[in-house]
């Protein structure tokens, strides 16, 4: 038996790279699992994996979280389709590019706030009944040492990830009365992100890997997959309100992050 056995679980941006990830750590270890993913091949190939692999029940929703009603939709399918939800994993984000503080626009400065906080909000708000029901209600939200850190360039994703953080800890405090545990990972892997900026800059990403304490980059499945599982677990019962770096201790002395950017 797993420890997730029974539990329902909405994983966003599921699709590939770490929400694939923590989909899979879920699914290993006996949750059913709603992928919600904009890309529909790579998300209906996610929920195919689940139930091939671990024999799970998965259904994929394709999901843009920068729309409500499709948010709303997607949370209501965990309870349509499985008749609870315990495990809400706020983890989607879609590539927005790199550019100087200067440089930015108000365009993309307000997306990644509709991408990373908004989207989120509506995901907690519409899970919160089905949360509280059962004494397991578990929320884990994808954050960054991109925004821990103030890494270059980045100044989109990194705001909006503090202020997910945020949002994090206060309903952190204000849902503890009802056994609903909230927590953040920031997790240090190889996600989708990181793998086309390491395509662009290989020396800086080889610099990254040799300076990470553990001297190499996570696994989205076998490094941040488990610690989301043990997160969405009984053993995580009296922990909320936390961020846990996943990343192999490179948050310890921060990690050059300096891709190039005209």
């Amino acid at each position: 038996m797993g420890t997730l056995d029974s539990r329902v679980a909405v994983v966003t941006g599921a699709g590939m790279g770490i929400g694939r990830g923590i989909a899979g750590a879920l699914a290993r270890e006996g949750a059913s699992v709603i992928v919600a993913e904009i890309d529909e091949t790579a998300g209906a190939d996610t929920a195919t994996w689940l139930r091939d692999e671990w024999g799970v029940e998965a259904e994929f929703v394709r999901t843009d979280v920068t729309d409500k009603a499709q948010v709303l939709a997607m949370v209501a399918a965990a309870s349509n389709r499985f008749g609870r939800l315990d495990i809400l994993v706020n983890n989607a984000w879609k590539g927005s590019g790199f550019a100087r503080l200067e440089n930015m626009t108000d365009e993309k400065l307000r997306g990644g706030f509709d991408m990373a906080v908004m989207a989120t909000f509506w995901a907690m708000q519409a899970a919160l009944p089905e949360l509280e029901k059962h004494g397991t209600g578990r929320v884990i939200n994808l954050c960054s040492l991109n925004g821990v850190n103030a890494h270059m360039y980045s100044v989109q994703y990194n705001a909006a990830k503090e202020a997910l953080r945020t949002l994090t800890r206060t309903a952190a405090r204000e849902w503890a009365p009802r056994q609903i545990c909230c927590n953040v990972i920031c997790p240090g892997a190889q996600s989708e992100a990181y793998r086309r900026v390491a395509e662009a800059n290989p020396e800086m990403a080889a610099g990254m890997a040799a300076a990470n304490p553990m001297g190499r980059v996570g696994d989205p499945l076998d490094d941040i997959g488990p610690v989301a599982a043990f997160l969405a677990s009984d053993a995580s019962r009296y922990l909320t309100g936390n961020t846990l770096f996943v990343d192999g201790g490179s948050h310890i002395n921060g990690v050059q992050w300096a891709p190039d950017v005209d």
